[in-house]
């Protein structure tokens, strides 16, 4: 069985923020190779979605997660990061109901506002097909191709 939760830091179990953490290294830093600090201080000005998938003998692991933080801690404007799968959720879609449901949940916790997004530059298309568009130069975070992407109020 899969589950939606959005849930402020303060709200998180000791469990899914440790789940949270875990998995976030498995992909950010295993998987890509990248060693960067993620726990960055932010999460604690954010929202987070995580979709959970709860196995056989109740165990409940994150198949995929993004963060919202609030306006004026990373950027002017709200910013959705850390879009992440694990392996056993790629190329079933999830990612693009992530997004989906970051933007939903944006347009009626601040309508109208625009969102900033720090993409890998691959996923320029990606994000595009949201509503993104580029608004910076490529630039290097962590050694990997970044853009600045927002969408216009």
């Amino acid at each position: 069985m899969y589950q939606w939760q959005w849930k402020r830091f303060e709200e998180l179990s000791l469990d899914e923020l440790y789940e949270i953490l875990r998995v976030r290294q498995e992909v950010f830093t295993v998987e890509q190779n990248c060693v960067y600090q993620d726990v960055d201080g932010l999460d604690r000005v954010a929202w987070h979605l995580l979709l959970q998938h709860e196995g056989s003998g109740g165990c409940t692991d994150i198949q995929g997660y993004l963060r919202i933080v609030y306006p004026g801690h990373k950027y002017s404007e709200p910013s959705i990061g850390r879009v992440m799968t694990t392996g056993a959720a790629r190329g079933r879609g999830v990612g693009r109901l992530l997004m989906e449901k970051a933007l939903a949940f944006l347009a009626s916790e601040a309508p109208g506002l625009p969102i900033r997004i720090s993409a890998q530059q691959y996923l320029k298309t990606f994000y595009a097909e949201f509503g993104f568009e580029t608004v910076s130069e490529p630039y290097a975070e962590d050694g990997i191709a970044h853009i600045e992407m927002l969408t216009r109020s």
